[in-house]
């Protein structure tokens, strides 16, 4: 049966956050709320929590996979950006948008993009997930919690436990959130691509 802890969504108890924190360190696979619903969330070198994320949302092993980055210094370490992209990036963050850039060799292998070698990054504006990811000192290796048949994220921690007590060990309860995914944004080609349109304003990419 999972954790069930709850954070409160604007002022996150540090000690409930440390809890999770330690969890996560011991390879355990989180559901946790973000600025665009709940994602499923796991540490970056977990192989098992990778593979637990693909069996739950019915994916193959091609799946983009995000890292979820707590600021643009630590985001740096993980994609290659050029300027352009940088100051276009850092104008819309934090903010649910996910930017699928070229990785660096700090991205283990296995969560690139098997033919392009690019990984998903983004910054949430979400008080807890920032809390986390502040306490956690590395990104959350993340995929938005769409289970098969579905088109939108959860936003109901109490739902997920329901539904999801034995796929995973701990969900982080902090209120309803936005149940919208993120928009996407290629720049693996060194100019921004609108590959989906979610929460955050595609305009400013579209241009």
């Amino acid at each position: 049966m999972a954790r069930y802890l709850d954070v409160h969504p604007d002022n996150p108890q540090p000690r409930v956050i440390a809890q999770v924190a330690d969890a996560v360190r011991d390879d355990a696979l989180i559901a946790y709320p973000t600025d665009s619903g709940y994602a499923l969330g796991t540490r970056l070198g977990n192989r098992d929590g990778r593979d637990r994320i693909l069996a739950i949302r019915e994916l193959d092993d091609k799946h983009h996979f995000t890292l979820m980055c707590a600021d643009f210094a630590q985001l740096g370490q993980f994609v290659h950006i050029n300027n352009t992209a940088f100051r276009a990036i850092r104008a819309a963050t934090p903010g649910p948008y996910t930017f699928v850039l070229p990785a660096t060799a700090e991205v283990p292998r296995r969560l690139m993009h098997p033919r392009k070698r690019t990984v998903g990054v983004r910054i949430p504006d979400h008080a807890v997930c920032q809390a986390l990811l502040s306490e956690l000192g590395e990104p959350l290796l993340s995929s938005t919690l769409i289970l098969p048949g579905e088109t939108e994220p959860r936003a109901l921690g109490w739902e997920i436990k329901e539904e999801l007590d034995h796929a995973v060990d701990v969900v982080v309860e902090a209120g309803e959130t936005i149940a919208e995914p993120t928009t996407v944004v290629d720049w693996s080609e060194g100019y921004p691509e609108v590959v989906r349109r979610g929460a955050g304003d595609p305009a400013r990419f579209e241009e």
